[in-house]
């Protein structure tokens, strides 16, 4: 639970959360926006949202094997600023690369193969940097506050999804003047932003609160000399972490939990990458409004979840999200049959609220259930494990899209997040942090470790 002696997130924890927004941006805006507005200058979705899964899938094995030494990483940070540079030079790529014209005005590449090249690179880098290694350094900066901070950080996505339309018109409006898109102009600002971002972890960030006179959970109650033995142990306890790959891996606590997170992601990306066709399959919604609708809940729901998993716990959040996808489902769906803007609107707004606390969830399962110790071991599987739903999500949804044979089937695909939000709410119903207790302490017996109550009373 939240140490209520904790006020406020303090100045180096607010840095923190603008470099995760920050993050999440670059995720969004250079994975997403390619597939969901520009696909048709780069060989269209069939092209290009394979590129994204494979980019996704990449990342993910590259995680599962990361999460087998990940407790003996001297420095996270360090190997961040590696990934985050690659990340940000290929998103660059991807925005400067020109789109030219035939004489048929036939949208063409100049450079192909480096064009894909880059996309593969920033949907693969761009994972690792700000839904991996930066979601680390958020659970090893605020253990216990970890929905709070996630809740604001991630009101990235919706506010992202918010100005797509604004982007659209600034990449798309000189063909009607028969000019080239403005493709690098509508990326740059967000490309200043990212980059902005980036220098700010470089040099204002570490490992651990206390590396630069901080405190966790920004509790200043704690002494420094305190805080400094804490990290510590911390550090060397997550050496010998009983959570290692293969118990991890045959928990079903851990499976309920981490496929539930997959399953909202699932939602949320695999409807807003194809924002534009749903919502233009509705003639009367204007795309720029509704998405301005979708940033303005989003950011409502990213930080209303991330204060309820804070207060209330995990678990609950977990499920409010769950019931929110069901709900969008259904509505959606009675939308669709009936062309009815007003509902799909409403439909929108529920995947909206649920998509800002999307990203949430990894970090606070791993965080809430689990030791601090233990955090980096669970986390490094679990949310590679959640990302496989992640990465399937545009090809599956553009599977769905396109299996009528008008090739505009969005009532499944309202069908489709309902369908999701009732697994999710099943599995996450099953979880149990009492369970998750007791096989704590079988492993710690087995290794010879010390029993105690930290994982007792957990939300």
């Amino acid at each position: 639970m939240e140490n209520s002696k904790a006020k406020g997130f303090g100045a180096r924890g607010w840095l923190l959360i603008v470099v995760l927004f920050t993050s999440f941006m670059m995720f969004q805006v250079f994975t997403n926006f390619p597939l969901n507005i520009l696909k048709d200058f780069y060989g269209g979705d069939k092209a290009i949202a394979p590129i994204m899964s494979i980019g996704t899938f990449i990342g993910i094995v590259l995680q599962i094997i990361i999460s087998s030494f990940v407790g003996r990483i001297k420095s996270i940070k360090r190997v961040a600023a590696v990934v985050g540079c690659i990340a940000l030079i290929s998103a660059i790529v991807v925005a400067a690369v020109p789109v030219k014209f035939n004489d048929q005005h036939a949208p063409q590449v100049t450079i192909p193969m480096l064009w894909y090249a880059a996309y593969l690179l920033v949907n693969v880098c761009s994972t690792m940097y700000a839904l991996f290694f930066l979601s680390i350094l958020a659970g090893q900066w605020f253990p216990t506050r970890k929905g709070t901070v996630m809740g604001i950080a991630t009101i990235a996505y919706p506010f992202c999804n918010g100005v797509i339309g604004f982007f659209a018109a600034t990449a798309t409006n000189p063909l009607g003047e028969g000019k080239e898109p403005a493709i690098f102009m509508a990326f740059l600002p967000f490309i200043i932003v990212c980059a902005i971002g980036y220098v700010l972890f470089l040099v204002g960030i570490s490992d651990y609160p206390e590396q630069v006179g901080a405190y966790r959970d920004n509790d200043k109650n704690l002494t420094p000399e305190i805080a400094k033995k804490m990290m510590e142990e911390e550090i060397e306890n997550k050496k010998t972490s009983v959570w290692h790959t293969g118990h991890t891996f045959i928990s079903r606590d851990f499976w309920f939990a981490s496929v539930t997170c997959g399953l909202i992601l699932m939602a949320a990306i695999g409807t807003m990458v194809r924002s534009q066709d749903i919502i233009a399959y509705f003639p009367k919604l204007d795309y720029k409004i509704i998405m301005l609708i979708v940033a303005i809940f989003g950011a409502i729901g990213s930080w209303l979840l991330g204060v309820l998993d804070t207060a209330v716990g995990t678990k609950k959040s977990m499920l409010l999200a769950t019931c929110l996808m069901i709900l969008a489902g259904i509505l959606g769906t009675i939308a669709a049959f009936n062309k009815i803007g007003a509902l799909a609107t409403i439909s929108m707004v529920c995947i909206a609220m649920s998509m800002g606390a999307s990203s949430n969830y990894t970090v606070s399962v791993a965080a809430q259930y689990w030791r601090r110790e233990d955090f980096q071991s669970v986390f490094a599987c679990l949310n590679p494990l959640s990302n496989i739903f992640n990465a399937l999500a545009a090809v599956v949804v553009t599977f769905i899209i396109n299996s009528n044979s008008t090739g505009n089937n969005i009532p499944a695909v309202f069908a489709f997040v309902g369908i999701l939000g009732v697994v999710a709410f099943i599995l996450m119903s099953l979880f149990s942090a009492k369970h998750v207790k007791e096989t704590d302490d079988k492993y710690r017996e087995a290794a010879g470790k010390p029993l105690d109550d930290a994982l007792v009373g957990r939300k």
